[in-house]
């Protein structure tokens, strides 16, 4: 049986885009485990998202709060704003619920990845913030160990916290995840679903 990891992701110019299929990519090398990426729904209106320079021909499909319950692992990407999630991701998370009253997500796995204009731009306290939510679902919250070293190199500018991975993507959206910055997503996506398989197959042994 496989291990089932979402990687449910918002993004506005195609920087957590980038850093989903990252972590997918970690993900998918621990063995019988069954990656999906979505996203969210975009909230801004066609006409502006188009104005404000969104990518808007993102691949993945959207998800549907109920379906949250169908998976071992949920890793949530989301940009910062004004040092918390976006609104997508929280307009979502907000109709989820019926899952949290029937303790659907009690015991599975959560993690979240993030991107910032600027080293100081919050992507922490977006982290921190996002893990709340995980924690009143009554999810295992996973971050980004110090086994990752690429957290401690300070040779470039680069995003990348033991909360999770993020990339700094300028305030006009013209730089692209790194090198590094993608490594540590994949790590954090293959960490999150050895625990998730670890866990999985501790029940099932039980």
């Amino acid at each position: 049986m496989s291990t089932k990891v979402l990687i449910l992701y918002y993004s506005t110019w195609g920087h957590i885009e980038q850093m989903a299929e990252a972590v997918a990519r970690g993900a998918r090398e621990v063995p019988d485990t069954e990656v999906t990426i979505k996203r969210v729904p975009e909230l801004m209106p066609d006409d502006v998202a188009r104005n404000a320079g969104a990518k808007l021909d993102q691949a993945a499909p959207i998800a549907k709060p109920e379906e949250l319950a169908d998976y071992d692992a949920i890793i949530i990407g989301t940009p910062t704003r004004f040092g918390r999630m976006a609104a997508q991701m929280a307009n979502f998370l907000d109709q989820t619920g019926a899952l949290w009253f029937g303790d659907k997500l009690v015991g599975k796995v959560g993690s979240v990845f993030s991107s910032t204009a600027s080293q100081h731009g919050g992507q922490e306290t977006t982290l921190i913030s996002t893990i709340v939510n995980l924690l009143h679902y009554g999810m295992t919250v996973v971050g980004l160990p110090y086994t990752e070293k690429r957290l401690l190199d300070v040779s470039e500018v680069c995003g990348g916290t033991p909360y999770g991975a993020t990339t700094l993507a300028d305030g006009d959206g013209s730089r692209q995840p790194s090198e590094n910055e993608l490594g540590m997503a994949a790590s954090q996506g293959r960490h999150v679903a050895e625990v998730a398989r670890a866990q999985r197959l501790g029940r099932d042994a039980g």
